[in-house]
């Protein structure tokens, strides 16, 4: 059994996917990230990706993660901060 079908499945990726960005958007320290984001399409491939991830059906077509943050200014501060609010989620 993964872990995706072990958490269970859709519903539980649906849910950790919606706290945390409800999370993240609270979080002064990264919220800017998201300004300017169309949040709909990002909780649709955060939670394609966290699928894939977790062993479930692999339907995520994203960049990998090195692609798709390689024009930020992310700092060392900036991961841990979405470390912690992916944690506190999980």
């Amino acid at each position: 059994m993964s872990v995706y079908e072990t958490i269970g499945g859709e519903a539980a990726i649906d849910a950790a996917v919606d706290i945390f960005y409800r999370k993240v958007l609270a979080d002064d320290r990264i919220s800017e990230f998201f300004d300017t984001v169309d949040m709909e399409a990002q909780h649709v491939k955060q939670k394609a990706f966290f699928i894939m991830a977790l062993g479930g059906p692999n339907s995520y077509t994203g960049k990998d993660m090195r692609e798709a943050h390689k024009n930020m200014k992310l700092s060392e501060d900036h991961f841990n901060a979405v470390a912690e609010q992916l944690i506190a989620t999980l």
